[in-house]
């Protein structure tokens, strides 16, 4: 079920109806209705796997329990909590890497002389595995940290489950929403203009930008780099830097969204990522729900910024290669994963090492260098296979001319996609305060128009969001 479509307007309405109706005379029994409305909602892609989320869901609130009764002694708590981490790992990987794994290991098993048919085992990825996953061992490890109270199982499963964020984030952590689902949620004029102005905004960066670009532009270089020219190739790198941007935004606009209507705050997952004039800083900028997790979680646990510098540089190469792994089981990702640590190495060496007096490059040029250099990294993730990327490069240097994709419309989409990067900050929130003063009225028609132009201009059809593989 995806958001843009009417099968979720006809589902999200009458969920939103029951919350504030039902809901405002018991708040458990908003909690169950949001719950059972999860349930659908992830149920409408294959029930099998609601199974799933529940045990998940299971697995970490009973670890969490053990964990909390043996704080005071943490030689008995850690246990429990490696068990909570390794259940989480296991159903990941489960599910996500190993025909990955098994494709690896017939090569080197014939080698040794071992060689025999492995198993073939086709395992269905669930949607979003890897974000309530993800959430779960946060979950286990903040409380492991002291860092949040035990969340009842109610809440727990509601956390793992909520639709909004459940198939392609933010990772929402429990310490942010448990104490939300614990108090009677308020809706005030200001939250519905943010709201519906994000939900619409939102819709029209999928259904238009996005949309467009994969199937107009980007699809077409990908699917067959060496029939193309080297300057479509780069269009199509441009496009695609776009296409996911607005897409991956767009989702989780919504998702801030459809939660701020049902009187829940998510956290802020974009922030112009492409005006960033250095790869950190394009990392507290792309993705800031997944970013802060490789920080918290994994990247400190590894030692973080202590020690000498090429430790710290070791560091961040792990924690992109296992971010970049996070994304799927194919060496392309790897590969973009080692890029961005690369980079990210080579700029904490700089800062060590500038020479005194050499003053910084100045900001646009920056931005320029870092820009490229994540359009590169996003040919790999882009391509179905590393002899694909590989391909693309190949013929994206073979100055073969040509522009014959380069459409007026396909050219404006994606000056308009990167133009998004450099309007105020506070331009929709600044919106949103002018809207929320309209009488409700005036602010429903608004806001149906808005959706019913972006129809109007969308492609034919909505395709998934591409977070939605992950």
């Amino acid at each position: 079920m995806l958001f843009p479509t009417l099968d979720f307007g006809l589902f999200f309405l009458p969920v939103l109806l029951l919350v504030w109706t039902v809901g405002l005379a018991s708040n458990e029994w908003r909690k169950i209705i949001l719950l059972l409305a999860s349930w659908v909602f992830y149920g409408f892609w294959d029930w099998r796997f609601v199974a799933l989320l529940i045990a998940s869901a299971a697995i970490n609130w009973g670890c969490a329990r053990a964990i909390q009764t043996r704080l005071d002694d943490d030689r008995s708590a850690q246990p429990w909590l490696g068990v909570g981490v390794a259940a989480n790992l296991a159903i990941l990987g489960t599910f996500k890497y190993f025909g990955f794994f098994l494709e690896q290991l017939a090569p080197i098993l014939a080698r040794a002389g071992w060689g025999r048919d492995l198993p073939v085992l086709e395992i269905i990825l669930p949607v979003g595995i890897s974000f309530f996953t993800f959430q779960g061992m946060s979950y286990l490890i903040d409380i492991a940290r002291r860092q949040t109270a035990p969340a009842s199982f109610l809440d727990l499963t509601l956390l793992m489950s909520f639709f909004p964020h459940l198939v392609a984030g933010p990772i929402v952590r429990a310490s942010h929403l448990v104490p939300q689902f614990q108090s009677v949620p308020k809706l005030t004029r200001g939250m519905v203009a943010t709201a519906l102005i994000l939900i619409c905004w939102g819709l029209f960066k999928k259904a238009v930008i996005a949309s467009e670009l994969a199937t107009g532009l980007v699809d077409k270089t990908f699917f067959d780099p060496a029939a193309h020219s080297g300057p479509d190739l780069a269009l199509g790198a441009y496009g695609y830097a776009v296409q996911i941007y607005c897409d991956f935004s767009a989702y989780s606009d919504m998702a801030v969204g459809l939660a701020a209507l049902l009187g829940y705050r998510f956290p802020r997952n974009f922030d112009q990522p492409y005006r960033a004039a250095s790869l950190q800083e394009f990392w507290r900028r792309w993705h800031i729900s997944l970013s802060s997790w490789l920080r918290d979680y994994l990247y400190i646990s590894l030692g973080g910024n202590r020690g000498g510098v090429w430790f710290i540089c070791r560091n961040l190469m792990i924690t992109m290669l296992l971010g970049g792994f996070w994304h799927g089981a194919k060496w392309t990702f790897l590969i973009w994963g080692a890029l961005h640590g690369g980079v990210l190495a080579i700029e904490r060496l700089w800062r060590e090492w500038r020479p005194e007096g050499l003053p910084a490059l100045p900001r646009p040029i920056a931005i320029l260098i870092i820009f490229h250099i994540v359009v590169a990294g996003w040919i790999f993730f882009r391509a179905d296979t590393l002899e694909g990327a590989l391909a693309y490069f190949t013929q994206l240097w073979a100055f073969r001319p040509g522009l014959a994709l380069a459409s007026p419309l396909l050219c404006g989409l994606i000056a308009l996609g990167l133009a998004i990067h450099f309007t105020p900050p506070t331009l929709l929130p600044a919106m949103a305060r002018r809207v929320a003063a309209w009488p409700a009225p005036a602010l429903g028609l608004a806001a149906g128009l808005a959706v019913l132009l972006t129809d109007a201009m969308r492609f034919e059809g909505v395709a998934a969001f591409i977070y939605y593989q992950f």
